[in-house]
């Protein structure tokens, strides 16, 4: 069915350039045309005119590559409604798709929220009411215990192909993303999972530089929360953070909420980077959306307060980030372009995961997956393949 939306008031960030009040038309869930209106269509009774009292901006939709849960739902609560509060959720908070993250737990554990997920990936096409499922982050248990972080200790194990083989049939060949320690990695995991199509990323891990450069050589091209969970620089040895920032090889992830990485070291990463090799992630866990209080993440208390998620012991258990605000931290700790912030949250996941012939930017072509924030970064609407998941003003009950 095709739609046609007219927005007054509003700037579109298209991958080639900034249209003034324009309009979108979408078609089976495609963007088939897209430009500025002209007079014509204040008169068009068919399309769909949405005006906006503050002016606003139209990105793209933000794609989440490392979220576990939020408004307390959890992907490894390995239920098909716990996947649909996570879905319904994030489009408050601008996000469009999303990769489901595991945590370390133990095997009959992994299997099942492996399949609830996939379940619904398979159903979520007829019934897509928020954020699409595109994918499953591995992030456990293939890590080092010297950095589990908040990940429980008794469940890791040391990287092997048949165990991951198993995981992934049961996702139904889901899993897009492993977060692993390379430098355990005596069975060729890294490998195998560059020749089958998965992306092997540095995570938990306690790596040497030039471990993490064996890693490189194997097949690492991505680093699973940059500064956390891994071996930190030191001056005579890089370790895993320094050499994620050194190697152009190596796309980083970065949780940008103030908490898990000081805001000049958010600038010192950027400048080593810049734009092209970061993806902002939120990391967030079920806590997210709600109130203060104690919350639980793979059977451990955590402890939310003041925007800060930790165990009994201090350790930070995740995040409670929302991605726009992510990109407005970006912003505001590093002075890059508002371009620059967006492409972080849309266009990089998207080329990471070889999906940015469908998503990631706006084109026609491409599916009609995009935000609409304002100056202060709130987001006002939500659209998933060109339907509208989320309306501010709906959900305030206000005209």
């Amino acid at each position: 069915m095709k739609k046609t939306y007219v927005f007054h008031n509003a700037t579109l960030y298209s991958h080639e350039s900034k249209i003034e009040n324009p309009f979108i038309e979408i078609n089976e869930g495609k963007i088939t045309n897209l430009g500025e209106a002209d007079p014509l269509m204040s008169t068009n009774t068919i399309a769909e005119h949405i005006s906006f009292k503050n002016h606003v901006r139209i990105i793209p939709g933000f794609i989440d590559v490392h979220i576990h849960g939020a408004e307390n739902a959890d992907m490894m609560d390995g239920t098909p409604e716990a996947m649909e509060t996570l879905s319904k959720a994030l489009p408050k908070e601008g996000t469009t798709s999303f990769l489901a993250t595991t945590l370390t737990q133990p095997k009959k554990d992994f299997l099942q929220a492996l399949r609830a997920t996939k379940s619904f990936i398979n159903q979520e096409s007829n019934t897509l009411v928020g954020a699409q499922v595109i994918g499953i982050h591995l992030e456990g248990p293939f890590i080092n215990k010297r950095r589990a972080g908040a990940q429980p200790r008794d469940y890791i194990c040391q990287p092997n192909i048949p165990l991951f083989q198993q995981f992934q049939e049961a996702s139904g060949h889901h899993i897009r993303i492993v977060s692993l320690a390379p430098e355990k990695d005596y069975d060729g995991l890294v490998t195998y999972l560059r020749e089958t199509g998965v992306i092997p990323s540095v995570g938990h891990s306690d790596a040497t530089y030039n471990e993490l450069l064996q890693g490189i050589q194997d097949g690492v091209c991505h680093a699973t929360h940059l500064f956390n969970g891994m071996r930190g620089i030191h001056h005579r040895d890089p370790g895993v953070a320094g050499g994620a920032l050194l190697e152009n090889e190596i796309t980083v992830e970065m949780i940008v909420d103030g908490i898990h990485i000081s805001s000049p070291m958010v600038k010192f990463a950027y400048q080593h980077k810049q734009a092209d090799g970061i993806i902002l992630i939120t990391d967030s866990m079920r806590a997210k959306g709600l109130k203060d209080g104690t919350y639980k993440l793979g059977g451990q208390d955590v402890f939310v307060k003041d925007g800060q998620a930790t165990l009994k012991n201090g350790t930070l258990a995740g995040s409670i980030l929302k991605m726009n605000d992510a990109i407005k931290n970006m912003i505001s700790f590093t002075g890059c372009a508002f371009e620059e912030a967006v492409q972080m949250a849309t266009y990089n996941p998207a080329k990471q995961l070889g999906i940015c012939d469908r998503k990631g930017s706006l084109a026609i072509g491409k599916d009609g997956d995009f935000t609409i924030i304002d100056e202060h970064f709130s987001v006002h609407q939500t659209y998933v393949m060109g339907n509208k998941v989320y309306d501010r003003e709906k959900m305030e009950g206000t005209s």
